[in-house]
């Protein structure tokens, strides 16, 4: 693994933990809770995905990597989807 990809992960992993800062510290959450846990949902999926592609390796395994986006993207959705169900019901 190339230090410059890895050093690329690491950025992309600190704009992404920013972007997460600003909507906690935004006051979007009283404003609009969906938008708000849709939009902290995709984030961590964002980031839990570099971090399995490049920390992991899985760049280099596209056949396991796609496995683990699977399962990353239903185990997401099946969070959001507990998120939401009190606001909706």
């Amino acid at each position: 693994m190339k230090r410059r990809s890895l050093h690329i992960a690491w950025v992309l992993l600190i704009a992404l933990s920013l972007g997460s800062t600003a909507l906690s510290a935004s006051g979007v959450w009283g404003q609009w809770p969906v938008l708000a846990g849709m939009a902290a949902m995709a984030l961590a999926w964002q980031k839990a995905r570099i971090i399995l592609a490049q920390y992991l390796g899985l760049q280099q395994a596209p056949q396991w990597r796609r496995g683990f986006d699977m399962g990353l993207t239903g185990l997401c959705l099946l969070m959001l989807g507990l998120y939401l169900a009190p606001l909706v019901l």
